[in-house]
């Protein structure tokens, strides 16, 4: 356990001693909060929606989650190309606490992420509710957790940089624009219904938009357990394949 929370502590230093790295991880969220917020809120008012910048608040903290949570696994590759994780893996402790470690230290940036988000969304007038709060955190620590386990899985698959960004794009994408963070998940097509249903972003943002605006698609109790559930799955797999890693 000393050497999960050892690693977990490298990775928390490794992403504060980096000003520009946490200054412009802010920088898109900020974009699609104010420009869709309040660029679309009169259409989405008149469709009898409400307040669109309410709506949205949620999915973009979720977008805030996801792409520095994933995004964690560059590290990884890093790593290996400059010998660092070879250091590592040859200490006398297990792979999966050593995975574990790098999971746990990239979802609590990517969770700090989310909710230095949530405050400036706040100071642009989103109004959540609060009685809920501990619950959007623990919403939020499911994302990053299982987002950052998936691109720690990725990541140890490659060896190129290069080539995990290009991946990651053409996954991130998809996966957040059909999360339902920028539109309701209610009267969609069938087929996007049910495409929506296997991104487990969805559940995410749906579970972190019932908690703090009391909107929610699919129920809090199934989007806890889904992601629960996912989360384990992900770490399980991630472990193998991280142990898998030729040195």
């Amino acid at each position: 356990m000393n050497a999960i929370y050892i690693l977990w502590l490298r990775e928390l230093k490794r992403y504060f001693r980096s000003r520009s790295r946490m200054i412009g991880s802010l920088g898109q969220p900020l974009l699609f909060l104010l420009a869709l917020g309040f660029g679309l809120g009169p259409i989405f008012q008149k469709a009898g929606q409400g307040s669109y910048f309410q709506f949205l608040g949620p999915g973009v903290i979720c977008m805030s989650i996801l792409f520095t949570a994933i995004f964690s696994g560059i590290q990884v590759i890093w790593d290996k190309q400059f010998g660092f994780l070879k250091e590592t893996l040859v200490a006398p402790i297990p792979r999966l606490h050593i995975m574990l470690g790098k999971t746990l230290g990239g979802a609590t940036i990517a969770t700090f992420q989310g909710i230095v988000v949530f405050f400036l969304a706040v100071l642009f007038g989103f109004r959540p509710e609060l009685t809920l709060l501990p619950l959007t955190v623990l919403y939020m620590l499911l994302v990053a957790v299982f987002f950052t386990g998936l691109g720690i899985t990725i990541a140890s698959l490659l060896e190129d940089i290069n080539g995990f960004q290009i991946i990651m794009n053409f996954l991130v994408q998809p996966l957040f624009f059909l999360s339902g963070a920028l539109f309701p998940l209610n009267n969609l097509p069938k087929a996007i219904s049910i495409v929506t249903s296997f991104d487990p972003l969805t559940y995410g943002v749906d579970g972190i938009r019932g908690t703090l605006i009391g909107v929610s698609h699919f129920g809090l109790m199934l989007d806890f357990i889904t992601l629960v559930v996912l989360t384990l799955c992900v770490l399980t797999i991630g472990a193998y394949f991280f142990s898998k890693i030729q040195i």
